[in-house]
């Protein structure tokens, strides 16, 4: 049996190639077809190639539909949707590491389990309390699911910050209160409006040097900043007398951090409606078509958000 799949070759490029797949393994189940999202590590390996360090793996953000089942498995029979897996038509995958999918009308692209669990773990990682004032920086793909997820909760004041007014009219769409652009105001007096209303939590979900600067800038003293978004490479700076002055707190929400596992919960909450990737799933591609939504994303198509891979 052969399985089509991808790595990126150094200079970025996406290598397509087939390869042979033998029947599951003890504890594995072998994963057909379904999606896998492109995530924001893709694009940059896509970008940087080499450079980019460490380069994205093979597609990690799959679902699929369970074809065989290996010795020694149980709770899982041919046919169930599940989550796991990457950029390949076909693969074996340990038991362990695949979470079942509820009987649901959803389209496998908007199945993609594995940012939403970054998301309930970057929630976790908020330390909400009831009635807080929160700041959002970043309403890209991940930072629209944070706003789902804080949408949801007993939140205060919400706040959504970005400089593209596309992802702010999306993050209205999607019901948040109040939406800034930075680009509309002069920075200096920005930060004095944001930091006189006592911003309790500020999620940074830009993934950028400015984000986290101006999230040091608008949190309240003592308050809390959710890095939540990767600041891609290997430097970033801050401003330490800011930070000691500020006495706030940094948390670091990356999926290391987790408190539990987050895939359970997503799923939940997929299936409940909390999270909802049919708005934020805007360009779908085939494996074969995957190079070309590449260039396309990274030519810096403006209507692009979140973009999957079908698999079969």
């Amino acid at each position: 049996m052969q399985s089509q799949t991808l790595r990126y070759l150094d200079n970025g490029a996406i290598d397509l190639f087939t390869t042979p797949i033998n029947d599951p393994a003890e504890g594995e189940v072998q994963v057909t077809g379904g999606a896998c999202g492109i995530c924001s590590w893709d694009i940059v390996t896509a970008k940087l190639g080499s450079d980019m360090v460490p380069m994205a793996p093979p597609g990690h953000e799959g679902v699929g539909y369970i074809t065989k089942v290996g010795p020694g498995v149980s709770g899982f029979k041919e046919g169930d949707r599940v989550a796991g897996g990457g950029f390949a038509t076909i693969r074996n995958l340990p038991s362990q590491s695949i979470y079942p999918i509820p009987d649901s009308d959803l389209a496998d692209e908007h199945w993609i389990v594995e940012p939403v669990s970054c998301a309930v773990t970057g929630i976790d990682q908020t330390q909400l309390h009831a009635g807080e004032t929160v700041a959002l920086i970043g309403c890209g793909f991940m930072g629209q699911l944070i706003l789902q997820g804080l949408l949801h909760s007993p939140v205060g004041e919400l706040i959504a910050i970005d400089i593209a007014e596309q992802r702010l009219a999306l993050a209205r769409q999607q019901g948040a209160p109040e939406t800034v652009n930075p680009a509309d105001h002069d920075p200096g007096d920005l930060v004095a409006a944001l930091f006189a209303r006592n911003i309790d939590v500020v999620v940074d979900a830009s993934g950028s040097q400015a984000g986290l600067d101006l999230a040091a800038d608008i949190v309240k003293r003592g308050g809390r900043i959710n890095l939540f978004g990767w600041i891609k490479g290997q430097n970033a700076t801050f401003d330490p007398t800011k930070w000691h002055l500020g006495g706030f707190t940094i948390v670091n929400s990356s999926p290391s951090s987790r408190i539990r596992n987050t895939f359970p919960q997503a799923i939940r909450l997929i299936h409940a409606g909390v999270f909802d990737l049919r708005p934020l799933v805007t360009h779908t591609a085939t494996l074969a078509g995957y190079p070309s939504l590449m260039e396309e994303i990274l030519a810096g198509d403006p209507s692009y958000v979140k973009g999957v891979v079908t698999l079969g």
